[in-house]
């Protein structure tokens, strides 16, 4: 079978296709034949050893995978050959088949698309995780949202919106913005890019006061860091509580002393050691999004689709900040 393989750190350049050998299921496993491979921003810091893991080269990115059961292993219940299934090895992904523990799993529903489930379960389970799980967000509270075009940014907002809270998409073009106000947004801002001064900064800490009202934000969900961190902190009301997600514009320093005088919670979010740590917890999660998705509340939007050997181009695209939603690596028919 076709593999994209990491064999030495670098950037998405330094991916190549190979053929390998195509696996066999050891008990407990079934082997999936993958028909989409959702991009996160996991896979562009895997490859270059900035990951919390580090696989042994040489190893396939690609988090999150939907496609059909080829075969089953022995002792296997509950999965059959022919199931529509969704898997996240972490890992792995972006190859033609792929072995998995059968327990981890999950159903794709009859009226979804492979690309539509290879972009929910990452986005929208570490969004909802966060919202749900960290912030306890609650209907009627401003929720700003950092990134509001990017992946996980695209399923907060609409998690926010379904949660019962008035969202407030901040991203860097008007483009991004409108994009998260079509996801359902109450309002939206385009914040600079690049470095940012103190003053700069202080501006762009108005214009979040401003968008998210008098009292400003109970909820910030950043996924961006760098420099904007700052700014959407000062502009948070009492008790409120800051999601830490992600850091594509760096690794911010926050004024400890904001969050004393404030009464702010800063939290962290780190999803995939979550569901580890509470599978159950993580399996109702995933039912509820299931239920969202049936009802029309939730819609991965997947904006950009490369074929397995274009995957390099796909990470990239991701990396260079591109994407309006989710990407999607298809494989095969």
């Amino acid at each position: 079978m076709r593999a994209v393989l990491s064999k030495a750190p670098g950037g998405p350049e330094t991916l190549v296709v190979e053929d390998v050998l195509d696996p066999t299921p050891r008990a407990g496993e079934v082997v999936i034949e993958v028909k989409a491979v959702g991009i996160n921003y996991p896979d562009t810091l895997i490859i270059e050893d900035k990951y919390q893991f580090r696989p042994e080269r040489p190893f396939s990115p690609g988090a999150e995978v939907a496609g059909v059961v080829e075969a089953v292993g022995e002792g296997v219940k509950g999965v059959a050959k022919g199931d529509r299934v969704i898997a996240v090895p972490g890992w792995g992904g972006l190859v033609e088949r792929l072995a998995v523990r059968a327990e981890t799993v999950i159903p794709i529903p009859e009226a979804m698309s492979f690309e539509e489930a290879a972009a929910l379960i990452m986005t929208y389970g570490t969004s909802y995780y966060a919202l749900k799980d960290r912030a306890q967000l609650k209907a009627g509270e401003t929720l700003l949202v950092l990134g509001a075009a990017g992946g996980v940014g695209a399923a907060a907002v609409e998690l926010g919106k379904a949660m019962g809270a008035r969202v407030v998409a901040a991203a860097s073009t008007n483009d991004k913005v409108q994009f998260a106000l079509d996801l359902g947004a109450d309002n939206g801002l385009i914040y600079p890019t690049g470095p940012m001064d103190r003053a700069a900064q202080k501006e762009l800490s108005g214009e979040f006061k401003l968008a998210t009202g008098r009292d400003g934000a109970d909820v910030v969900y950043d996924a961006v860091g760098g420099d904007y961190a700052d700014p959407a902190l000062r502009a948070m009301d009492w008790n409120g509580r800051y999601l830490v997600v992600g850091f594509p514009a760096g690794i911010p320093s926050l004024p400890l002393n904001l969050t004393l005088l404030k009464s702010v919670s800063v939290i962290g979010v780190f999803w995939g050691a979550a569901v580890a740590r509470d599978p159950k917890g993580h399996a109702a999660n995933m039912a509820e999004l299931m239920q969202m998705y049936a009802d029309g509340k939730i819609r991965p939007r997947v904006s950009m689709t490369f074929p397995l050997e274009k995957a390099g181009a796909a990470i990239k695209a991701l990396g260079d900040r591109q994407a309006l939603g989710k990407i999607v690596v298809t494989v095969g028919d």
